[in-house]
């Protein structure tokens, strides 16, 4: 009875240590954005203000579009960090696992300033 008891304690211990994942998207523009969440059947307009960041969304992915454009939708896992600059969306990667920060790129994007 005790070695089922720590058996169901240890399963538990492991469950809840286990990362949930999520998108996070960062504004890195220097001016406002509306960004679209689409999970499914619902949808959720946020405007994110410079520097803001939308972390812990998407759990299971969605479909994000950026100053309610029809034409450029992105599908995001449950895992992806992603950035808007100039208006467009950049995928910097998934979030790592054992919970530190994504590394930021390095270089230029296309059509940045700078």
């Amino acid at each position: 009875m005790i070695s089922t008891a720590r058996a169901i304690g240890v399963i538990g211990l492991l469950l809840s240590t286990t990362a949930a994942h999520a998108v996070s998207i960062t504004n890195r523009d220097e001016r406002d954005h509306r960004v679209t969440i689409i999970e499914g059947e619902t949808r959720a307009d946020y405007m994110m203000k410079p520097s803001q960041t939308l972390a812990d969304i998407c759990l299971k992915g969605c479909t994000i579009r950026i100053n309610d454009s029809d034409d450029d939708a992105f599908r995001l896992a449950a895992n992806d960090v992603v950035t808007i600059e100039d208006g467009t969306v950049y995928y910097d990667g998934p979030d790592p696992m054992d919970g530190t920060k994504a590394p930021q790129p390095t270089g230029k994007r296309p059509g940045s300033k700078g």
